[in-house]
């Protein structure tokens, strides 16, 4: 059995209507909308400025500084110390002049003694230099040159050279002050040294007949011979 529909239950031939109905409404509404009074809301604003507050302003005083107070010195005038003699005063006294006669006053004669200072220095060059067993200096190198012995740290080590001396003929004709100037090697110089104080008594230098003190300074030589 077929259904119909009946031609007034068609809602789609009323779609048109309904349509136009739902836009006047809604036109309607926003008419409605737009022509509402709204009450105005009145805000109050409450006034929260800065509050004038009054400040008190205290004056600063300062305390003048009192000015130290002038010290007062007082002098004392020494007027019952001194006394003041005037020109026509007179002064005594018990002094007679008579001590002070010239035949009281005795003068006294100072000797004055030349005291000789004997200068002890040791000449370089004498009028007549010291003799060495009737030879000079050089006689004197070629006695210790014949005994040194060579010493034997010295030839382990293969030292050699010339060691420098000084020393002092007295006016007795010995041998003093050695002193070592210049020297390679401690023990060259300790084996030189020991040969000088050896020495035999020289001949004394003299200067206008005198003895006198003469330096000497005196190469000795160390050489090893292969």
């Amino acid at each position: 059995m077929e259904l119909k529909k009946s031609p007034k239950a068609d809602l789609e031939n009323k779609k048109g209507l309904f349509l136009e109905i739902g836009l006047v409404i809604s036109l309607l509404v926003m008419i409605g909308a737009f022509a509402w009074n709204q009450k105005e809301k009145v805000v109050e604003i409450l006034d929260l400025g800065t509050v004038e507050v009054e400040e008190e302003i205290i004056e600063i005083t300062r305390q003048d500084q009192k000015s130290p107070e002038p010290v007062k010195k007082t002098i004392s005038v020494m007027s019952d110390i001194i006394n003041v003699v005037k020109n026509d005063t007179k002064i005594t006294t018990d002094i007679t002049f008579d001590d002070f006669s010239e035949d009281a006053v005795v003068v006294a004669e100072a000797k004055v003694s030349e005291e000789r200072v004997e200068d002890d220095a040791p000449f370089l060059i004498a009028e007549e230099m010291p003799k060495f067993m009737g030879g000079d200096l050089m006689a004197f190198r070629n006695w210790v040159q014949e005994r040194l012995r060579y010493p034997t740290i010295a030839a382990e080590n293969g030292i050699s050279g010339r060691v420098t001396l000084t020393f002092v003929i007295e006016k007795d004709g010995s041998l003093t002050n050695i002193q070592v100037l210049q020297s390679p090697d401690r023990s060259l110089s300790d084996e030189a040294v020991r040969v000088l104080e050896s020495s035999p008594k020289w001949t004394p230098g003299k200067q206008r007949s005198t003895p006198v003190r003469v330096k000497y300074t005196l190469p000795v030589e160390f050489r090893i011979q292969n």
